[in-house]
């Protein structure tokens, strides 16, 4: 069975659901958006070092990305203006890593693969990645729930509870990292955080709990993934691009349905 390319395409799209359904609703909740932008564009740079040194992709792109996420999370609490910096960061690692990539012979014509993903180029090695990583994001999450919940409502709160916010933010991060790495070749660098946003924001006007808006923005995602494949098999379409574009009518499907309510 996973010898046909769009079964593999589609195990590894709902794989990686398990981790940007959670994690999307903490990135709306804490207004992490442009975070994982940030994360995402220093993943480029990640895969220009991978090829320079001979390096699996997957671990340059983890290396980089959680660089970007340890200096984004010491920077944000010393007063620094969080967009200024995140903008400066973001786009100086894109610039830097397409600067890097320019170098590195080959690497030119495969790079739009990790902008935009190539979701049909999936291995098994890469299921095994996928799923691997996504569960780890999952299992972490699940542990840390309650923490993150409070943290994320109220910082003294989560003081007064026992719990230390700055942890509990370090483990958002760094979770947000590890999700980049694993996603960057399904939906790529420039799609990544769209992938996280809009499944979680549909959910949103649906959820009664943070809970199901997690399970919502899974099960949404997952969807996503689903049409956008039979999308782009029916017209032709980027795969990438095709699951966001899915995933966006089922977000302003929600809009309307909320309306009507």
């Amino acid at each position: 069975m996973l010898d046909d390319f769009l079964t593999r395409a589609t195990l590894g799209g709902v794989g990686l659901t398990l981790a940007t359904g959670p994690l999307g609703s903490f990135v709306i909740w804490r207004r992490m958006a442009y975070f994982g932008d940030a994360t995402a564009h220093a993943a480029i740079l990640g895969v220009a070092l991978a090829y320079g040194f001979g390096l699996s992709v997957y671990l340059g792109t983890l290396a980089v990305a959680l660089a970007m996420a340890l200096t984004v999370a010491s920077l944000s609490g010393r007063g620094h203006a969080m967009d200024t910096v995140l903008g400066v960061l973001a786009h100086s690692a894109l610039a830097f890593g397409l600067v890097a990539a320019s170098f590195l012979s080959g690497l030119r014509v495969d790079l739009s693969a990790f902008l935009f993903g190539d979701i049909l180029a999936v291995s098994r090695a890469d299921l095994g990645v996928i799923w691997g990583g996504s569960a780890l994001v999952a299992a972490v999450l699940a542990w840390r729930w309650q923490g993150l919940l409070t943290a994320t409502v109220n910082e003294e709160l989560a003081q007064a509870s026992g719990l230390d916010p700055r942890r509990e933010r370090l483990v958002l991060v760094l979770a947000l990292a590890l999700t980049v790495a694993v996603a960057i070749k399904i939906v790529g660098a420039l799609l990544i955080a769209a992938l996280l946003i809009v499944p979680a924001a549909a959910a949103r006007q649906l959820a009664r709990s943070p809970e199901t808006m997690a399970l919502g923005a899974t099960l949404i995602g997952a969807l996503a993934v689903l049409g956008g494949l039979q999308a782009s098999l029916a017209f032709d379409t980027p795969a990438g691009p095709s699951i966001v574009a899915v995933a966006a009518g089922i977000f302003a499907l929600t809009l309307m349905v909320r309306r009507k309510t």
